[in-house]
């Protein structure tokens, strides 16, 4: 095999790679998380590229305190961040697959 075979069977690699991470980011800016806090007081709507969507609050909560609302807020907000981080995850490992990028590698696309 010669080199240029090589260079144009890495370069194929690359754009398939790089087709394989632009639908998957394409993916996963629609995909959408729910997540809730307070029994369902809070309830947070966010894609998997961390843009929210919506954020409901059972009207009976904002005559409680404002400290447990921005708590039961921040919870809600950070389930819906970790669910989206383990889809988001799963869907570039799945991208990247076949690619044979080694070990560690496959992460940063």
């Amino acid at each position: 095999m010669n080199i240029n075979m090589l260079m144009q069977q890495a370069q194929r690699m690359q754009k398939d790679m790089e087709s394989n991470v632009k639908k998957a980011k394409e993916q996963l800016a629609q995909t959408e998380v729910h997540a809730e806090a307070g029994g369902g007081l809070v309830k947070v709507t966010m894609t998997c590229r961390n843009v929210v969507k919506r954020i409901q609050i059972d009207p009976e909560l904002l005559k409680d305190d404002a400290d447990m609302v921005e708590d039961l807020i921040a919870a809600a907000m950070n389930d819906a961040a970790r669910q989206a981080e383990v889809i988001s995850e799963e869907t570039m490992k799945a991208a990247n697959q076949g690619m044979g990028l080694p070990p560690g590698l496959a992460g940063l696309f």
